[in-house]
């Protein structure tokens, strides 16, 4: 058996474009972590908490859309903001045409299972609908496409942001887990939905896979009827 042919290394113009392609997904990221700071910073200027979701509450439904672009805080927006950051760069080099399918479905998802889930009086708001959304994203198409950049991106999916598996639980106060299941269920649709809009990259064939060693297969002659001798039967002492 042959040994797996060793491959010529990408050519420099194929390198030039993964870079390219991940410089992209890179600053579309950031400008949206950007976005982020700044509707924060502005956050003083106006009554935020009328633009949060609101359980139960007719005019809650505005949060949908606005609920996201605010935190609570610097250490809540850092921490979403780092999340986004890190999956919207990953998915959007790998997998970009899924991405754009989740990020609606996950902003949105987020925000109705909290406006359905939550607790009356509450306000909801923050993109860690959205993040656990992208989180469940990778994993459900790691586990759905098993190419090597999906599995890939899955499997540091899990261990940067592994949490967010049990943040769909009501396990610590003051968190909305009805806004990270929203975007949980979002993202595992999204990748249901989605999982064959990036096509998959060429899968590589090695040689062994098509040649056959004559030394380690040896061919298996057909024996001729004469050269079978019959020895004959023995007769017996008893009856």
């Amino acid at each position: 058996m042959h040994l797996p042919e060793v491959h010529a290394p990408d050519s420099p113009a194929q390198r030039g474009r993964d870079l390219a392609r991940w410089r992209r997904a890179f600053n579309a990221s950031l400008a949206a972590v950007l976005l982020l700071a700044v509707a924060f910073a502005a956050q003083g200027a106006f009554d935020a908490a009328a633009w949060t979701v609101r359980p139960g509450r007719p005019d809650g439904l505005v949060g949908l859309l606005t609920a996201p672009l605010l935190h609570g805080s610097v250490a809540h927006l850092a921490s979403n903001g780092f999340a986004l950051l890190v999956l919207g760069t990953v998915a959007g080099a790998q997998v970009p045409r899924a991405l754009a399918g989740t990020l609606p479905l996950a902003w949105l998802g987020g925000g109705l299972a909290a406006w359905a889930l939550g607790t009356p009086g509450s306000h909801h708001l923050g993109a860690s609908g959205v993040a656990s959304g992208l989180v469940f994203m990778l994993l459900t198409l790691g586990l759905l496409r098993r190419d090597r950049p999906s599995v890939a991106a899955a499997m540091l999916a899990l261990v940067l942001f592994g949490g967010a598996l049990l943040g769909v639980l009501p396990r610590e106060p003051g968190v909305s887990w009805q806004s990270h299941l929203g975007g949980a269920v979002a993202g595992v649709l999204a990748a249901w939905l989605l999982r064959a809009a990036d096509p998959q990259p060429p899968r590589v064939r090695y040689s062994w896979e098509d040649e056959v060693d004559e030394d380690d297969t040896p061919a298996i002659e057909p024996v001729r009827a004469e050269a079978v001798r019959i020895a004959p039967a023995r007769r017996g002492d008893g009856g």
